[in-house]
């Protein structure tokens, strides 16, 4: 029996790693690690676990509060097959809300859907699904690596789908429908499985849509009334990015991940804010070692009150927090670390990773039930 701890990230030491009590947001930190058993952890800046929630799915992504304290819930739904080696990775299919003492209020399901589901506070939900092209429709799409496509040459093509809290579908988007395959060709070195790859979609103050096209790297947002794309960040500018959103004065946060990145032989992860009038990074945060800080896939950042970014490198179960001046004030890592249940999946990913998908900070106030239960 080995000795040494072979797992790294476990070796290296989790829970609080790091605080300035004087430069940190003051809050509780939500997050669900991905390969748990379906629980999700609330903890206080010293890093305490202070309420959990307990579901019966893994977590099919991530959870995050509304504003009535509600917790939304996006499960892995049970016995679904494998549509191509990736996608037990990244599906959801349970979509659901419940009560801060675990009460499931509502449940919604879709065994198509993946990566994210963004619920709504009048009990909707917007969220990413697949649809599968085959023949001439799958042949069209551009780019990727020749003869990776799913069984029977199939291409999943992303979908988008927004239903109400009763589950009726009140508006839907196609990715075979609305995207240029010219415009949005995969990477050649991706796999031809899946395309453009949403991994987010969140309703923008004007009604319209804001997506992440994780495989063709585009950030672009989509018109609610005909379906086009009204924006999109110019080619370069991210690298496989993930989790935009709409900050006050017609910027977007985005976490660029920076696989691929061109013009740079070592890659790197960085946290920016783009300015929509003009494409223009106007703020960036990285690593002052670029390359200590990379995570090739997933991620996320949130923009704090006072005007830290919280930032999730998502693959190293680590979260931090940091001053618009990069100064990092807040670092936690992750301690739950467990395999993947699925064959699939465990073969790419054979470790025990402490994996989340996006954390998020939330006040005090924010969380009045939480003193109530005490």
């Amino acid at each position: 029996m080995s000795t040494v701890d072979q797992n790294q990230r476990r070796r290296r030491g989790t829970g609080l790693i790091a605080l300035d009590p004087a430069a940190a947001s003051p809050g509780y930190t939500l997050f669900a690690p991905l390969t748990g058993d379906g629980t999700v952890y609330l903890v206080d800046l010293h890093g305490t676990t202070v309420h959990t929630w307990h579901f019966p799915y893994r977590p099919g992504r991530h959870a995050r509060l509304l504003s009535d304290g509600t917790l939304a819930y996006n499960g892995v739904l049970p016995d679904e097959p494998a549509l191509f080696p990736m996608w037990h990775k990244y599906r959801g299919g349970v979509m659901l809300r419940a009560a801060p003492d675990g009460t499931v209020l509502a449940e919604y399901r879709d065994p198509l859907q993946h990566h994210d589901a963004h619920h709504l506070e009048d009990g909707g939900i917007l969220y990413t699904g697949i649809e599968p092209l085959r023949g001439r429709d799958a042949a069209a799409v551009r780019g990727g690596v020749a003869g990776s496509e799913a069984e029977g040459g199939t291409v999943w093509a992303d979908t988008i789908q927004e239903v109400d809290a009763d589950g009726a579908v009140r508006w839907s988007w196609r990715a075979a429908e609305h995207l240029d395959r010219a415009d949005f060709p995969l990477h050649p070195d991706y796999a031809r499985e899946h395309w453009p790859l949403v991994n987010s979609v969140t309703p923008l103050a004007d009604g319209n849509i804001l997506a992440s096209l994780r495989s063709v790297s585009a950030v672009v947002v989509i018109s609610r009334a005909t379906g086009e794309v009204l924006w999109r960040t110019e080619p370069g500018a991210v690298s496989q990015q993930h989790h935009p959103t709409e900050l006050d004065g017609g910027r977007f946060l985005v976490f660029d991940n920076g696989v691929f990145r061109p013009g740079h032989d070592v890659p790197y992860s960085r946290v920016i804010e783009i300015e929509r009038a003009t494409g223009a990074v106007v703020w960036e945060y990285h690593d002052p070692a670029r390359e200590s800080f990379f995570a090739p896939f997933m991620g996320s950042a949130q923009r704090l009150p006072g005007g830290n970014t919280l930032v999730t490198d998502s693959p190293a179960g680590r979260i931090f927090e940091v001053t618009a001046e990069g100064y990092l004030c807040w670092e936690y890592v992750v301690p739950h670390f467990g395999g993947y249940e699925e064959a699939e999946v465990r073969k790419l990913f054979p470790a025990e990773p402490n994996a989340v998908f996006r954390a998020y900070r939330y006040a005090a106030s924010q969380l009045p039930w939480l003193g109530a239960q005490s």
